[in-house]
C-alpha cells in the first residue's frame, strides 16, 4: 500500500540560484514529481512557477510607489528593500547598533499563504533579510518544522562561518570580524546570540545537516535545546545530468582544446568570494607553471579577463543557469580543484565526483565527508598552495591513477550523493515526525 501524499512548504532565500537554494529547488520539484503537494516560499522570486511565492515585504506606501516605478526592472526588489529600510526608523536604528534584521512580519502568517495547511514546514537558509526568526516558536508548534542548515548562521551572533573563532559556543561578543557575511555595523553579537538562544528554547525543531561536521556544531550550540530530532542527510545531485561522459565530446561542445590539460574551479564570484580561496589557487598554479606544464584552468562562475601565469592560463566563464551546460565543464576537465577557507558541503564537489572527475580540495568543513582520500581525490590543508600543486601534479603525471580515481568517484557519488536518495531520506524523515511520532 502506497504512502499518502504530503503537503510540504519549503522556505528559501531565492528560488533560482546555486548552493543551498539549488538544494531547496531540487527538493521542491522532486516532491511534486513524486505526487506530493509542494510549495516554495522565497525572499526573492525569479521563476515563473505558480507554486513558488514571495514572502511579502509589507512595505509602506512610499516604498510601494517607488517599487511600482521599477516593477519591470531587474533591480525592483533591491530598490524596494532599500527604500523600505530608509523609511523605517526602527529598522535603521537596529541596523546601526548591529542587531540582526528580523523585522519581517509576514513570516508569522506563512502557513496561511498556501491553499492548504502544510503537513511539513521545511526551512533552508533564513538569513538574507526576508524571514523573522522570532516566528519559529509559533510556527513550530503548529506544524512540524524542519531546519536544514547549509551554514552556521543559526549558531552564531552574526556570521555564516566563524573560521577559527569559537565564541559561538559560549555567547559570542568581542567579535573578531564583523565584516564576515552577513555583516553587521557594530558588535551586538552577544545580544544577537542571546536572542536566537531564547527563540530556540521556545521552539520544537527538526534539524537536518548535510554532514556530520555541521551536526557536531549543532550539538555544541545554543540551537541544541530546541531540537526535537535530528538527522544527517547528505545533499544530492541529479545523476541524470551529472554523470561521466566522453571527455573529447564535452570539449568539442564547449570549444575547448582537445589536447590541453584542463583544471576546473567553480564558485559564485570566484575572486572575491570570502569562503573560497582564489589566492591559494593562483599560488598553486604558479607552482605548477614552474614545472613548465601547459595548463588551462577554467574558473566557472565569474566574468573577468583571462589571466596568465607562465604557461598556465586562467580562463573565466560566467555563471551558467543550465545544469547540463555546467555538467559539460566537469566532463571536459581532467581534475576539479576546490581550495576553500570555509565550506559546509559544496554542491560543486558533488557534481564533479558524479561526473567522474577526481577532486583535489581543502580539508575543511564537510568536504572530508565528500572526498574519499586517495580513492576519489585528495585533501590538502587550508591555504597550502604547495600541497595543492603537488597533488595536482601527482595526478597529471599518473594517468592510470587519475582514471581509476575518476571511476571510483562516479561510483561513490552514484551510491551516496544521488538526488533521489536525498529526496527519499527527507520524505522518510518527514513521515517519521509529521504527526508527532518519535517525539
Amino acid at each position: 500500500m502506497s504512502e499518502p501524499s504530503l503537503r510540504i512548504l519549503q522556505v528559501s532565500t531565492v528560488d533560482i540560484a546555486g548552493g543551498a537554494e539549488k538544494i531547496a529547488w531540487d527538493l521542491f520539484t522532486s516532491y511534486r514529481a513524486h505526487q506530493h503537494q509542494s510549495w516554495l516560499a522565497v525572499g526573492t522570486k525569479r521563476s515563473g512557477d505558480a507554486d513558488v511565492f514571495s514572502i511579502p515585504k509589507n512595505p509602506n506606501r512610499f516604498s510601494q510607489f517607488i517599487s511600482s516605478c521599477f516593477n519591470r526592472h531587474s533591480y525592483a526588489a533591491y530598490v524596494s528593500g532599500r527604500i523600505e529600510s530608509l523609511t523605517n526608523p526602527a529598522r535603521i536604528y537596529s541596523h546601526l547598533i548591529g542587531h540582526e534584521n528580523f523585522d519581517h512580519p509576514e513570516t508569522w502568517s506563512l502557513l496561511d499563504s498556501v491553499p492548504e495547511r502544510p503537513d511539513i514546514l521545511h526551512c533552508h537558509n533564513l538569513h538574507g533579510g526576508y524571514f523573522d526568526l522570532r516566528a519559529l516558536p509559533p510556527l513550530s508548534h503548529q506544524v512540524p518544522t524542519v531546519l536544514t542548515l547549509h551554514d552556521a548562521w543559526l549558531l552564531a551572533g552574526h556570521c555564516a562561518h566563524s573560521f577559527d573563532c569559537e565564541r559561538w559556543k559560549t555567547g559570542c561578543g568581542n567579535c573578531p570580524d564583523l565584516t564576515i557575511y552577513p555583516a553587521i555595523r557594530r558588535d551586538a553579537t552577544a545580544y544577537n546570540w542571546q536572542r536566537k538562544a531564547e527563540i530556540y528554547r521556545k521552539s520544537r525543531l527538526y534539524v537536518v545537516t548535510p554532514c556530520r561536521w555541521l551536526m557536531d556544531k549543532v550539538d555544541q550550540s545554543m540551537l541544541n535545546p530546541g531540537v526535537v530530532a535530528s538527522k544527517v542527510i547528505p545533499n544530492g545531485v541529479d545523476l541524470k545530468v551529472f554523470h561521466p561522459a566522453d571527455r573529447a565530446s564535452a570539449r568539442q561542445d564547449l570549444g575547448l582544446p582537445h589536447d590541453a590539460t584542463i583544471l576546473l574551479f567553480a564558485a559564485n564570484g570566484i575572486r572575491k568570494n570570502i569562503w573560497k580561496d582564489y589566492q591559494t589557487l593562483q599560488s598553486a598554479l604558479a607552482e605548477i607553471a614552474k614545472t613548465g606544464a601547459k595548463v588551462l584552468c577554467i574558473a566557472l562562475g565569474e566574468t573577468a579577463p583571462p589571466e596568465r601565469i607562465g604557461d598556465v592560463e586562467i580562463r573565466f566563464v560566467p555563471y551558467l543557469k543550465d545544469p547540463r551546460k555546467v555538467a559539460r565543464y566537469y566532463q571536459a576537465a581532467d581534475l576539479y580543484l576546490h581550495p576553500a577557507r570555509a565550506d559546509t558541503f559544496p554542491t560543486t564537489v558533488l557534481e564533479a565526483l558524479a561526473c567522474g572527475t577526481p577532486v583535489v580540495a581543502s580539508a575543511v568543513g564537510g568536504i572530508p565527508e565528500q572526498v574519499v582520500e586517495g580513492r576519489t581525490g585528495f585533501l590538502v590543508p587550508v591555504g597550502d598552495a604547495r600541497a595543492l600543486a603537488e597533488r595536482v601534479l601527482d595526478l597529471l603525471a599518473d594517468e592510470g591513477l587519475r582514471l581509476r580515481m575518476g571511476r571510483q568517484a562516479a561510483e561513490d557519488a552514484a551510491r551516496r550523493f544521488g538526488l533521489e536518495r536525498m529526496v527519499g531520506e527527507y520524505l522518510a524523515f518527514y513521515r517519521a515526525h509529521h504527526k508527532g511520532e518519535g517525539i
